[in-house]
């Protein structure tokens, strides 16, 4: 789950800032592979074992082979290999928007880029309220600053392999990912002249569909097959950032740690 948001204040009211993010991902060893069974499939199986361990769009290769049937035609075929990716590095921008009542709303999208060999995109939106109102007589800005967030993005991935042919049924050259991303944070900062620190604690909610892309009459039942390694969870998830404050503009950095440890750097400009 990507940085949304880097101080508990929040901008005036329909004062608006722009940000461009740089982010890391570092995908562990855990994340990399999944051990899966034929009660995961349908029309699927893997030749001559009960189980095998696949890996993830992030892990390396696999000597796994697919075996089915669709109406008295067998086939089989190479389980796919993954990018053999340990981090991966991608930048997004977004919008933030100050509201009445001491919230903001920011709004997420990036259209599909290609970066370290995947195809990606995400969009997304996020709410902040500020809640040291109900408690300060008199709102300090570089008091202790407590807000809520709730955000909702979806994130893309896909990428392109060899092509695998099975005659008369499929030919397939790509596998996308989607995932739907909820979190539920409280986040606290404390200002110290142009310098801020910022923390997060909060939950993530996250599901991951899988679809295989190419062409055949038998794609769709291929694909419905597949929704045994989809998968869905619930994470705790913490941050802790620094911003710096010149003129209008904002450079954050921050430091995440949930499924997937994130690094990420903000310059940000307000209005």
């Amino acid at each position: 789950m990507l940085s949304w948001f880097t101080s508990g204040r929040t901008l005036d009211k329909w004062k608006f800032e722009v940000s461009v993010h740089g982010n890391a991902v570092f995908i562990p060893d855990g994340k990399q592979q999944k051990l899966s069974s034929n009660r995961d499939f349908s029309i699927l199986k893997f030749r001559g074992s009960e189980n095998a361990v696949l890996p993830t769009v992030f892990g390396g290769e696999t000597d796994a082979v697919f075996e089915g049937e669709i109406f008295n035609q067998s086939f089989s075929f190479d389980a796919i290999n993954g990018l053999d990716k340990s981090m991966i590095m991608h930048p997004y921008p977004q919008v933030t928007i100050g509201l009445p009542y001491s919230s903001e709303v920011t709004i997420r999208f990036l259209p599909s880029i290609t970066v370290n060999d995947v195809g990606f995109s995400t969009y997304g939106i996020g709410i902040k309220h500020n809640f040291t109102q109900y408690y300060e007589r008199r709102y300090n800005a570089e008091d202790f600053q407590f807000s809520g967030v709730i955000t909702y993005s979806n994130f893309n991935a896909d990428y392109a392999f060899n092509q695998i042919t099975i005659p008369l049924l499929l030919d397939l050259n790509r596998i996308d990912v989607s995932a739907d991303l909820w979190l539920f944070q409280a986040l606290g900062s404390r200002l110290y002249g142009n310098f801020e620190v910022f923390g997060a604690l909060g939950v993530t909610a996250s599901s991951f569909d899988y679809e295989m892309g190419g062409s055949g009459e038998y794609l769709s039942q291929l694909n419905t097959a597949l929704t045994g390694i989809s998968g869905s969870g619930t994470k705790f998830k913490g941050d802790l950032g620094f911003n710096y404050y010149f003129d209008n503009f904002k450079i954050s950095t921050m430091f995440t740690a949930s499924n997937f440890f994130n690094a990420n750097l903000g310059v940000h400009y307000r209005f």
